[in-house]
């Protein structure tokens, strides 16, 4: 990654969070949540996270155009909102999940080998 590849990246990070700061602050609150969740749960294949999380920030904005308050954009259960927003996404935790069933079978295989 080149420097001018990384000073783009900020510059555009500072006018998201700028956008994110405007919000109401209901909205500012769930976004902090989500925000959250997706990089603790992490869709690996995102190649540029910035385009998710701006496309929330534009739902958003027109949530609050609309007058709607943040729970009626995302419903009650924001996890859920998050979930179905990368449901089609391999996640880190779907890689741990793949990497502990993987130690489970090695340890069980080997349960089986001793027991012939």
């Amino acid at each position: 990654m080149r420097i001018q590849d990384i000073i783009e990246g900020k510059k555009e990070w500072r006018v998201h969070v700028a956008r994110v700061k405007a919000l109401p602050k209901d909205y500012q609150i769930v976004y902090k949540e989500i925000e959250k969740y997706l990089f603790k749960v992490g869709p690996v294949e995102l190649t540029d996270g910035i385009d998710l999380l701006s496309g929330i920030v534009n739902f958003f904005e027109e949530g609050v155009a609309l007058g709607k308050g943040v729970l009626e954009v995302t419903d009650s259960d924001v996890a859920a909102f998050c979930d179905d927003l990368i449901k089609d996404s391999k996640t880190y935790a779907d890689i741990y999940q793949e990497s502990v069933d993987q130690e489970v079978n090695k340890a069980m295989k080997k349960v089986k080998d001793k027991t012939k």
